[in-house]
C-alpha cells in the first residue's frame, strides 16, 4: 500500500494557513472572492442537479447558496488526489457487535474529561475482544498515561491482550467528539481509519472557523471534492457519523470523479 506521506494532497476553497494530516501537507489558495474554479463549478453544478435545485455564487465564504425551497450556504473543498491507496486489503471491515459498542462506550466514558478541548483521541482495536473489561481498563490506563505527559500529538501502538491497537491524539475543534473508536477485523489497515478520521476533522473544522456572512442564519453544507477515483464511500460515511458537526452545518456531501454526489451524514 503507498505510504500516505507520499502522496501530496492540496486543499482549496477555504480561508488560511496550511495545515498537515499525518504528513499530508495541505495548501491554501486565496483566490479574488467572486472568482469559482472550474472544480467548484462543477461541484456545485452537479449538488444542484442531484437535489434538483438552483444556485447563486456567494461571497467566498461561502462559495455558493443553493436554493432548495429555503437558501443553503455551500462550501466547497478540493482534494487533488486521494490520500491512501485503496485495495481490498487496505478498506477496513469494521465490528458493530455488542461487545464492540460496550467497549467504545467504556473508553469514551472514561477519557473525555482527559483529552484537551480542540483535540480528538483516535482509537483502534482488533476483534475479536475476548476480554472486553480487561481490554478497556488496560487500554484506558495507558492513554491516561500517555495523556498526563501533555504532549501536543500523541501517538502509540500496542498489543493489548492479544488484540492491536492503534492510538492518534489529534487536531479538531471545538465541540466535536473528543473520542472516536473503530473495533476492525485484524486484516483490515487501521491506518486508512486514523487517515480518514484525521482529515474529515481538518476538513470539518477549517470550514467551521471561516467567517460567516452578515444577515445569514440558514443552513450550511460542507463539499468536499474527490478528483481522483471513488473511495469506497461507506468509511467516510460511518466516520462520518462518528464526529459531531458544528452548529449550523446540516449536510457533508462528497462530489466523486464523474460527478457524483454521495452523502456522508444523514
Amino acid at each position: 500500500m503507498t505510504s500516505p506521506a507520499s502522496l501530496p494532497v492540496r486543499l482549496s476553497g477555504s480561508d488560511g494557513q496550511p495545515f498537515t494530516v499525518h504528513g499530508l501537507r495541505f495548501g491554501v489558495e486565496k483566490r479574488h472572492m467572486s472568482e469559482l474554479r472550474k472544480p467548484e463549478r462543477t461541484a456545485i453544478d452537479a449538488v444542484a442537479q442531484h437535489f434538483s435545485a438552483t444556485w447563486d455564487k456567494g461571497e467566498q465564504p461561502p462559495h455558493a447558496y443553493v436554493k432548495i425551497g429555503k437558501k443553503i450556504a455551500v462550501d466547497i473543498t478540493a482534494i487533488k488526489q486521494r490520500m491512501i491507496k485503496w485495495d481490498s486489503q487496505a478498506k477496513p471491515r469494521l465490528r458493530f457487535d455488542k461487545v464492540v459498542v460496550e467497549l467504545i462506550k467504556r473508553l469514551q466514558t472514561g477519557l473525555n474529561q482527559a483529552v484537551p478541548d480542540g483535540k480528538t483521541l483516535i482509537v483502534t482495536v482488533t476483534a475479536p475482544i475476548r476480554l472486553p473489561g480487561k481490554t478497556a481498563d488496560t487500554l484506558e490506563d495507558k492513554i491516561l498515561s500517555s495523556l498526563a505527559h501533555g504532549p501536543a500529538r500523541m501517538e502509540f501502538k500496542d498489543t493489548v491482550h492479544g488484540n492491536q491497537v492503534r492510538v492518534r491524539l489529534v487536531k479538531s475543534f471545538t465541540g466535536t467528539s473528543k473520542v472516536i473508536g473503530f473495533v476492525h477485523n485484524p486484516d483490515s489497515d487501521p491506518e486508512v481509519l486514523l487517515g480518514v478520521t484525521d482529515l474529515l476533522l481538518k476538513l470539518v473544522g477549517a470550514d467551521a472557523s471561516k467567517p460567516r456572512p452578515a444577515g445569514f442564519t440558514g443552513d450550511r453544507w460542507l463539499v468536499i471534492v474527490y478528483e481522483g477515483e471513488p473511495s469506497p464511500i461507506d468509511t467516510y460515511r460511518h466516520v462520518c457519523s462518528q464526529i459531531s458537526l458544528p452548529t449550523g452545518l446540516k449536510k457533508v456531501l462528497m462530489v466523486l470523479a464523474g460527478g457524483k454526489v454521495e452523502s456522508l451524514n444523514g
